[in-house]
């Protein structure tokens, strides 16, 4: 299993541990994580995932796609240059212990 802590806005975490391929968004969503809606269910056609990966885990996650650039241009929150859609980063051994922060909304 592979830890991920979600950061809220607020400064609240939340820990989870998920399965090797799942997606940062699924992990979220199936363990009731506040913040990430994945309205699409992680088809990438909306921007209700969007996270900034916290500055240690960047390099890890890779560069966004530029049709992950264009949904974000939707987003509710703020995009930045650690904005990513959740539903574009699959969990493997090398993210154990990712931490992703949440914007203040999403939709």
């Amino acid at each position: 299993m592979i830890k991920v802590t979600y950061v809220a806005h607020d400064g609240t975490e939340t820990v989870i541990e998920a399965e090797e391929g799942t997606s940062v968004m699924q992990a979220a969503v199936s363990n009731d994580v506040e913040g990430i809606v994945g309205e699409c269910g992680g088809s990438m056609m909306c921007a209700t995932c969007h996270c900034y990966v916290d500055e240690a885990w960047e390099a890890r996650t890779g560069q966004r796609s530029d049709d992950e650039d264009e949904m974000l241009e939707g987003a509710a929150s703020e995009v930045t240059e650690r904005s990513r859609l959740s539903c574009q980063i699959k969990l493997d051994p090398s993210l154990d212990g990712l931490v992703v922060h949440l914007p203040e909304e999403q939709l």
